[in-house]
C-alpha cells in the first residue's frame, strides 16, 4: 500500500472536516452516552464527511467513534471526529481530529489536527513526523529542563483499571518527579504534544483505539517511547498508553508501579 498516497487523501478530507470544526465551535451537548460523557452535532457532521469521503477516495472502509463500524477489515481508516468534546463545547481550543489507517490490526498512518492551533500533525510508517506539511524535530527533553506530562482524564469508574483514586494518586507522585502534570482533556492533544516535545511524556487511560491510533504513529515517527500502561508492548488491545523521551517515560512508568503496589 501507498502509504504516502493515502496521507494526501487524509489530509484531502481533513480540510473539508476542520471548515466544519471551526464553524461550529462551541456547539452544545445534542447526544448523551453516559455520566459527562456527550457528543454535539458537529461530531455527527464531521464523521459522516470523514466516513463518506475517505471511503470514496480510498475504496478502504472507517471505523468511527459515533457511528462504529467493523475492525475486522484487512485495512481500515479510524476516526475520532471532535477529540476533547467537552473542551470543544466551550470553546477550549485543546481538542481535535483523529484519523489513523490501521492494516492487519495495526497503525500504519496517523494524522492529528488541532484547527483551533492551525496545526496539523501526519506520519506514516517510515516517515518522519510532519508539522503542517513539513519535516519536524523534536524538541529536547529530560531530567536536565522541567518537562510536562500530559494527563488527559483524572475521573474514572471504579471498575476501571486505574480508577479515579488511583489517577489522583498517580497525579500527585507525578509532581515529585522533573515532570509537571498536566490536565488536558483530551488523549490527542497529550500524544501529539508529545510527539512534539511540546510535552516530554503523556499517559492515557482510554482503551479506545480511535483515541490512541493515530497518536501511537505521531509517537513512533518522533522517536519516543511506547508502552501500554504496565509496560508492555502497546497492541490494538491495550488499555492506554505511556510515550515520552527515555527519561519521561521511566519516570512515567516508575511512578505508576509505585502507585499500583501501594
Amino acid at each position: 500500500m501507498d502509504l504516502a498516497a493515502q496521507l494526501r487523501i487524509a489530509e484531502r478530507v481533513c480540510e473539508d472536516a476542520e471548515r466544519l470544526f471551526l464553524d461550529g465551535l462551541g456547539a452544545g451537548p445534542s447526544q448523551w452516552k453516559g455520566s459527562g460523557d456527550f457528543a454535539t452535532d458537529v461530531d455527527v457532521a464531521i464523521e459522516e464527511v470523514l466516513r463518506e469521503r475517505l471511503e470514496d477516495l480510498s475504496g478502504i472502509p472507517v471505523y468511527g467513534e459515533e457511528q462504529g463500524g467493523t475492525l475486522a477489515s484487512e485495512a481500515v481508516w479510524v476516526v475520532d471526529p471532535i477529540d476533547g468534546t467537552a473542551n470543544y463545547s466551550v470553546q477550549n481550543p485543546l481538542c481535535a481530529i483523529l484519523i489513523s489507517l490501521l492494516v492487519d490490526g495495526e497503525p500504519v498512518l496517523g494524522l492529528t489536527s488541532f484547527p483551533t492551533l492551525s496545526r496539523r500533525l501526519a506520519a506514516y510508517e517510515g516517515s518522519p513526523l510532519f508539522v503542517n506539511g513539513e519535516p519536524a524535530t523534536r524538541l529536547p527533553s529530560g531530567e536536565g529542563r522541567s518537562g510536562q506530562v500530559g494527563f488527559s482524564s483524572v475521573a474514572s469508574q471504579q471498575s476501571s483499571s486505574f480508577p479515579s483514586l488511583v489517577r489522583q494518586g498517580l497525579l500527585g507522585d507525578l509532581t515529585g518527579t522533573f515532570l509537571r502534570p498536566r490536565i488536558t482533556g483530551s488523549v490527542g492533544v497529550d500524544l501529539g504534544f508529545c510527539a512534539q516535545g511540546i510535552f516530554s511524556g503523556a499517559v492515557s487511560f482510554s482503551p479506545h483505539v480511535w483515541d490512541n491510533a493515530a497518536g501511537i504513529v505521531l509517537n513512533r515517527a518522533a522517536g519516543s517511547l511506547i508502552t501500554d500502561t504496565r509496560g508492555e508492548p502497546w497492541t490494538l488491545h491495550s488499555e492506554g498508553c505511556v510515550v515520552g523521551s527515555p527519561e519521561a517515560h521511566e519516570a512515567i512508568m516508575t511512578t505508576i508501579r509505585s502507585v499500583l503496589k501501594a
